[in-house]
């Protein structure tokens, strides 16, 4: 019987650290491009990125800005490219859309649901900010709901999915939000096979225990059967065994800058290619294979590199 082959996500710079967080937090295009290629280089088969503003590192849905990055990752390295349509907790559900409209990628990223989002508990973390924006976002999250109703869900469905072929990464930060994409299932809005990406320990989401991780995959099983790839991410100290542990119980993984700025206990990972090595030699070791970047293409629907927008 042949090795299970595992997609590593990498999610590179996302929107919820900020640049006071670490100095290894790329946040210019350069910056971007470059931690993305080193990490495609290290193993990664997905490449889950957010652009942020040159100057300060603050989040952006430009797609100016994602055109400064995006065409140099496609030309020198095979990974998949996957863009955000969470995009910041500043930004509408339109402001959020724009860049991967404009870009049309193979995979764009898919919140289940509305949800609180918390990131405040960072603030006393950090007694110096590099910029003004910093303590503001994420004091701001104190009294917001990250918003994708059932109506958003289905106009990023149809002008992404219809629309631009793009496949999703559907994330799930609870159990409800199997439920709704089990819904849309149902209705025939999205189509098999699905790309789930289970998520641990952010404030507002299923929290960080192990007994979750089973349960999440049970009712998965229980909602989508043979018709999904199941993926974990775990924010913070709870990545590496969250992911391992996934993988072990027939996941794929997802890890990235995004989701920890830590490589282990009290030690920032220098580079995303650092998160991404740890990993994959945790997979070599227990024996599971990774999977190639056209791969997952074929795992998962995609329509292939040569068929976006930039």
């Amino acid at each position: 019987m042949p090795a299970r082959k595992v997609i590593i996500s990498c999610a590179v710079t996302g929107s919820i650290h900020t640049p006071s967080m670490s100095p290894h937090l790329p946040v210019t295009p350069e910056q971007i491009a470059q931690s993305a290629i080193d990490a495609a280089k290290a193993g990664a088969t997905i490449l889950h990125l957010h652009a942020r503003n040159p100057q300060d590192g603050s989040p952006t849905p430009d797609p100016e800005v994602f055109m400064q990055f995006l065409p140099r990752i496609k030309a020198e390295c095979d990974a998949v490219i996957n863009i955000t349509t969470g995009g910041g907790h500043n930004m509408t559900v339109e402001q959020r859309l724009q860049g991967a409209l404009r870009l049309q990628p193979e995979m764009c990223s898919l919140n289940m649901g509305s949800m609180n989002f918390g990131l405040f508990p960072a603030l006393a973390k950090i007694k110096h900010w590099q910029h003004e924006w910093e303590p503001r976002y994420l004091e701001a999250s104190r009294d917001f709901i990250f918003r994708n109703t059932f109506a958003d869900i289905e106009t990023i469905v149809r002008k992404l999915g219809d629309g631009c072929g793009a496949r999703f990464e559907f994330e799930c930060y609870d159990v409800g939000h199997l439920y709704t994409l089990h819904h849309f299932l149902e209705r025939g809005l999205v189509k098999p096979p699905l790309f789930v990406q289970t998520i641990f320990g952010i404030l507002g989401g299923i929290g960080a225990d192990i007994e979750n991780l089973a349960h999440m995959r049970r009712i998965a099983d229980k909602l989508f059967g043979k018709d999904y790839e199941w993926s974990v991410l775990a924010a913070g100290r709870h990545q590496t065994n969250f992911v391992t542990t996934g993988a072990v119980m027939g996941g794929h993984v997802r890890v990235g800058l995004e989701d920890s700025l830590y490589l282990e206990k009290g030690k920032l990972a220098e580079s995303n290619a650092a998160q991404v090595t740890k990993i994959r030699r945790i997979l070599e070791d227990l024996s599971l294979e990774i999977a190639t970047p056209d791969e997952a293409r074929q795992k998962l629907g995609l329509k292939g590199k040569e068929a976006v927008a930039f």
